[in-house]
């Protein structure tokens, strides 16, 4: 059984490595002036990817034999040196160093996703207090029907709230949906002629088509159905048939699924409306606050491991970032 021993953010340059990695995308194969080389780019548990090359000579069928070998999500034992390659930090391997794609029963199958962040059991029963406050009948049965499903809430209680972003760990859509809902609570007592009630089921209910989006297997990753569809469309779909098994009146209905379908906020962000009432306003603004904070808490944190500056530039943001 082989442990992690180096998270990829603690790698430094002319480290001599001997780990395991999780493949996250594998490149292709192809020759060199000494031989044959191809690349991958390895993760871990860290949210941290890194770049890898391995060097091989020029016998093409051990070099090909090697990167058969390696699958997109296999878990691999590398050995080889963390150099620098345009400005970025890459591992390269050199025979006789290697690199072997690990078997089932060789790791740990949660080696490669952070871990929770808050107690599990504490957060699902947060969540069942919420639900507890529902004066509505119809709106507090389908709460009940969906998170109180014994199969659905263990999958849920685990899933994590996205692939890289935010919220990338264990339990991180349970996190998040809770962050959303406290923000909404606030919204609520602040704006009293906002509807609680709803404010509570629209905050419970607008991230659980993540369920289908992500999944885990050695790492988070999309599944085809999320990449297609996308969570909003797959949260909608499964919410709607269970009205329909409910009979959820109409009025009810048809703000619940709107705040579900606007809960991004605009069209160039996945939301096919936007929000057109208070309660879907506050819910689209809890999540970017939820999200965006967590995001730039997370990176302040990675980047502060990375450098003394007082500034790093976010590529995403498009501006520096305060570290300090």
């Amino acid at each position: 059984m082989y442990a992690k021993k180096t998270p990829i953010c603690d790698l430094s340059e002319g480290e001599r490595v001997e780990d395991i990695f999780v493949v996250k995308i594998k490149k292709g194969m192809k020759p060199y002036a000494k031989g044959y080389t191809f690349s991958l780019l390895l993760s871990d548990a860290s949210g941290r990817t890194i770049s890898y090359r391995y060097w091989g000579d020029e016998n093409q069928d051990v070099v090909k034999g090697l990167y058969e070998s390696v699958k997109a999500d296999s878990v691999v034992m590398i050995q080889g040196r963390v150099e620098r390659f345009q400005e970025s930090l890459q591992i390269s391997t050199n025979p006789p160093d290697t690199i072997r794609a690990l078997k089932e029963g060789e790791f740990q199958p949660g080696e490669f996703i952070g871990p929770a962040r808050r107690d599990l059991d504490e957060m699902v029963t947060e969540m069942k207090g919420y639900i507890g406050r529902v004066r509505n009948d119809e709106m507090r049965h389908l709460l009940e029907r969906v998170f109180l499903d014994t199969s659905f809430l263990e999958r849920f209680r685990e899933h994590p709230g996205a692939i890289e972003i935010h919220h990338n760990w264990r339990g991180g859509l349970l996190e998040h949906t809770l962050e959303v809902m406290k923000y909404c609570d606030l919204s609520g007592r602040l704006f009293p002629s906002m509807d609680m009630d709803t404010l509570i089921a629209g905050a419970l209910l607008h991230d659980i088509g993540k369920l289908e989006e992500i999944e885990t297997t050695t790492r988070i990753k999309g599944t085809l159905k999320g990449q297609l569809i996308g969570h909003i469309a797959l949260g909608y779909g499964h919410v709607s048939r269970l009205m329909d098994e409910l009979k959820t009146p109409e009025g009810i209905r048809e703000k619940l699924l709107h705040i579900m379908l606007s809960h991004h906020g605009n069209m160039e962000f996945g939301s096919p409306k936007q929000p057109m009432f208070p309660e879907a306003m506050a819910v689209y603004l809890a999540d970017e606050l939820s999200s965006k904070l967590a995001e730039f808490t997370e990176f302040k944190k990675r980047s502060r491991e990375e450098t003394e500056d007082d500034f790093m530039y976010s590529r995403r943001h498009g501006r520096n970032i305060l570290l300090r």
